[in-house]
């Protein structure tokens, strides 16, 4: 089933027949690679939500910080260098594009390039393992934009989500010993876990599986990590505060930890893939600052990035979908995710407020 077939309703949520591809498109959200890039793309991501310039100025420092250069769009690149890579080497061997939502490379530009290069059929990887409106819906609307805008565009394919499939469950627990290592032997059993997502607003939580999904990742990850108690939490957000959004915070989380008597604190950032600019900012400068005025000792896990269990489940979810009658990996008791996703999944919200931030890429 092709993105623009996804959104009827009675779309199948399994498409068992064999697809042909003859390219690959990772999607992500995108973010400014210099200084003067900064304030236009925070401009583009808060487009029409009223967002006071006095707030975007304050984001822009967080920039600032790191040279005015968002990490996300490097990170994407040694992912995309990885998985041609595999392909190549384990097949199948398909040209890999790249596109964004928010900033350069424009997911219509990308589109546009593959129909010169003759590409008729893709298969779209997004850089979100979670069912959401920002992390899925709206990607699949981005999409359907770029085709409406390019005529002879070719016909694209979503990958599930993959919050349980082990290419993103096994990295994510050797990320979280390798973190429980850094707290002293002594002190490793009462270290308090943490697992951090993205929050967004309450009514766009409701249209979607986004807390079961991130609650069923963390027992995964904790489970093989050998941590039988674990707290999920959330950051990054950017609404107005009269709005609810998904709680507790991290920062608000660790004031708790420290007033229930943790000494230590292990932060694993599992709804990021990579280390992009929530995760840079958001946990190692002001979750670090708020611990260290605490007195808390704080580790926090990496993202898997380019670990190559991860890359090779991108691999394996493509022949997936090429594949009929396939057999779907999944651990857990969720099963594996559709593959095509029904006309009401994962909804805005009552709001009508995007989820984007004014601090992501």
């Amino acid at each position: 089933m092709s993105v623009r077939g996804a959104l009827t309703p009675d779309a199948p949520r399994f498409d068992d027949i064999a697809r042909t591809y003859d390219a690959v498109l990772v999607m992500s959200f995108g973010g400014p690679e210099g200084p003067d890039d900064v304030m236009p793309f925070l401009e583009r991501v808060t487009s029409g939500r009223n967002i006071p310039r006095e707030r975007l100025l304050e984001v822009a420092h967080h920039y600032d910080q790191f040279g005015g250069v968002s990490p996300i769009n490097a990170q994407n690149r040694a992912l995309i260098a990885a998985l041609e890579a595999e392909l190549k080497t384990h097949g199948p061997d398909l040209p890999v594009y790249f596109g964004n939502r928010n900033w350069h490379p424009f997911v219509t530009d990308t589109v546009r390039e593959m129909r010169d290069a003759g590409v008729r059929r893709a298969i779209a990887f997004v850089t979100s393992g979670f069912s959401t409106y920002s992390g899925c819906r709206q990607y699949r609307e981005d999409i359907i934009r770029a085709l409406d805008a390019v005529p002879g565009a070719p016909e694209i394919d979503k990958i599930r989500v993959f919050f349980n499939h082990p290419g993103f469950i096994e990295p994510s627990i050797a990320n979280l010993k390798a973190a429980l290592a850094q707290v002293p032997a002594e002190r490793r059993a009462a270290a308090r876990v943490a697992f951090t997502a993205h929050s967004i607003p309450l009514t766009m939580a409701k249209g979607s599986a986004y807390e079961a999904q991130l609650a069923e990742a963390a027992r995964l990850v904790a489970d093989g990590a050998g941590r039988k108690a674990w707290d999920l939490v959330y950051q990054s957000r950017s609404g107005a505060p009269h709005i609810p959004w998904l709680g507790p915070d991290v920062l608000e989380y660790l004031k708790a930890a420290q007033a229930a008597g943790a000494t230590d604190v292990v932060l694993a950032p599992l709804g990021f893939i990579s280390d992009h600019m929530e995760v840079l900012f958001d946990l190692d400068v002001e979750a670090k600052e708020t611990a260290a005025e605490l007195g808390l000792h704080m580790v926090r896990a990496a993202t898997v990035g380019t670990a190559p269990a991860f890359v090779r489940m991108i691999r394996e979810l493509i022949v997936e979908r090429m594949t009929e009658r396939r057999t779907r990996v999944a651990l857990g008791t969720m099963g594996a995710w559709q593959d095509v996703c029904p006309v009401n999944c994962c909804l805005l919200g009552g709001e009508r407020r995007r989820s984007d931030t004014a601090a992501v890429g």
